[in-house]
């Protein structure tokens, strides 16, 4: 045995404190400090939406954690107590970027406002235009495939997740649809720089749309407006539409949903819901009201079928002993019942059966 190696058998408590004095904690810098706490999180199988960060964060990161190889206990120790003491001591926390800040603020700032923060965030070559593309509605997407030069419908398809660019090419016409699904087979030598610049300037487009005064179309507001009318009014006024434009009357037909349309367009299982909405007196009166009459005894007759066997008898009772209803009652009894629907669905509590489905 070497003269410089000493059984640990041999060591004395004086030697022992000596041999396991540890070195001196080495001081991290925050980078390092974030990649601790990741590494610590991951160990303890926490979920982290890493994915959430923008990409340069993400990059940086996986690249401190690449190069980092050994932290020992006490680092660890004080690190993570010093993570926690800054968590406590917060006071407000801020979204982060142009984006989220608008929509903190969403409401308090004019359109033309936002619209100018949103360019001037694209023009800077710190932000990832594809998030904010990624993130918006199919509709505002489709007119970049119809529009657009088909290498860049390939290049936006190839960016946004697999299931929104299945739902947008099953938008397309069919041979436009080809010739953009054929354009993605050619973007594999594309830069990412050119990709980020291409999506730079589809932001700078859709940014420069003026903004419209109605969030829904002209179909689903008169859609909702005779939802909620009289069925004389909405049957003059369906009507005068046909005349004027048949192929918008029949749009608009679509999108009505009345009382009468329960039986179609309700899933059976979420009929119990409802009852939860709509007080019960009201519930009563449209029932007994459309009980017996053609066109609506078929919805009273569904609700009761979908619901539970005591709360059913119960309803029925109650039906039974009310006396005559005025129209007037009914209708606004119905249009409750109808407006609970048209709530659940909202909400994305219930999702009713489209017409074309039926």
């Amino acid at each position: 045995m070497p003269q410089d190696m000493v059984p640990l058998a041999r060591i004395t408590p004086e030697r022992r404190v000596v041999a396991v004095n540890p070195l001196p904690r080495r001081v991290l810098t925050p980078r390092q400090k974030a990649a601790v706490i990741v590494r610590f999180l991951l160990s303890q199988e926490t979920s982290l939406p890493l994915a959430a960060l923008p990409e340069h964060m993400q990059a940086a990161l996986a690249e401190q954690m690449g190069q980092m190889r050994l932290v020992d206990r006490a680092t660890l120790d004080e690190v993570v107590a010093e993570f926690l003491a800054e968590l406590e001591s917060v006071g407000l926390a801020f979204p982060g970027g142009i984006e989220g800040a608008l929509s903190m603020m969403d409401g308090h700032i004019s359109q033309s406002a936002a619209q100018r923060l949103r360019r001037m965030s694209t023009a800077s070559s710190k932000i990832d235009p594809w998030e904010r593309i990624t993130a918006l509605p199919t509709d505002r997407l489709l007119p970049i495939l119809l529009n657009e030069a088909v290498e860049v419908g390939a290049v936006m398809l190839s960016k946004l997740p697999v299931a929104k660019s299945a739902e947008l090419l099953g938008k397309l016409p069919g041979e436009r649809a080809r010739r953009v699904a054929y354009a993605v087979s050619l973007t594999g030598n594309v830069d990412p720089e050119t990709v980020r610049r291409i999506g730079a300037a589809l932001l700078a487009e859709l940014d420069n749309q003026p903004p419209k005064a109605f969030e829904q179309g002209p179909v689903q507001r008169v859609g909702a407006i005779l939802n909620v009318s009289p069925s004389l009014t909405r049957d003059e006024v369906l009507e005068g539409l046909e005349a004027e434009d048949a192929a918008f009357a029949a749009e608009v037909r679509k999108a009505i949903f009345t009382f009468a349309h329960i039986p179609a367009r309700l899933n059976r299982r979420d009929t119990p819901k409802i009852t939860r909405l709509v007080d019960q007196p009201q519930l009563v009166a449209a029932l007994a009201f459309a009980t017996g009459k053609p066109g609506l005894e078929e919805a009273a007759e569904f609700i009761l079928a979908n619901i539970s066997q005591r709360l059913a008898q119960g309803l029925r009772e109650e039906m039974a002993a009310r006396g005559r209803i005025k129209e007037k009652e009914a209708e606004e009894a119905m249009t409750a019942v109808v407006t609970a629907i048209r709530t659940l669905e909202a909400s994305g509590e219930i999702t009713l059966i489209q017409p074309e489905d039926v």
